[in-house]
């Protein structure tokens, strides 16, 4: 089990810019892809963005791709998710998410993570 902790969520108006940050404690990070998930109010959780376990490949959702970029430091346990030209229909919680199965590189399945952070909350108003 690993447990996950983020970081950096808040308010910005529209067009803005905003880092988020998830650490991770509990087993071997660098092993297990890793991303993001996001919830709106009355939503469904929609994936993000993810990264395979050593970095080289991204992969993002459709409503973000071009405006976020998602990054890890393996030595740190450390994912980031750099948001760029912020639009308020990107408000939400973040979540942190670690991927279950090692070494596997792909888009993230809500029902294959293991672990959730307990998620950061992102506003960006108009």
């Amino acid at each position: 089990q690993v447990q996950l902790v983020e970081s950096g969520g808040g308010l910005v108006q529209a067009g803005g810019s905003l880092r988020l940050s998830c650490v991770a404690s509990g087993r071997t990070f660098s092993n297990y892809a890793m991303g993001w998930f996001r919830q709106a109010p009355g939503k469904e959780r929609e994936f993000v963005a993810a990264i395979n376990w050593s970095g080289s490949s991204t992969y993002y959702g459709v409503s973000v791709k071009g405006r976020f970029t998602i990054s890890r430091d393996n030595a740190k346990n450390t994912v980031y998710l750099q948001m760029n030209s912020l639009k308020p229909e990107d408000t939400a919680v973040y979540y942190c998410a670690a991927d279950s199965r090692p070494f596997y590189a792909g888009r993230l399945d809500a029902r294959a993570i293991g672990s959730w952070g307990q998620g950061t909350q992102v506003t960006v108003s108009s």
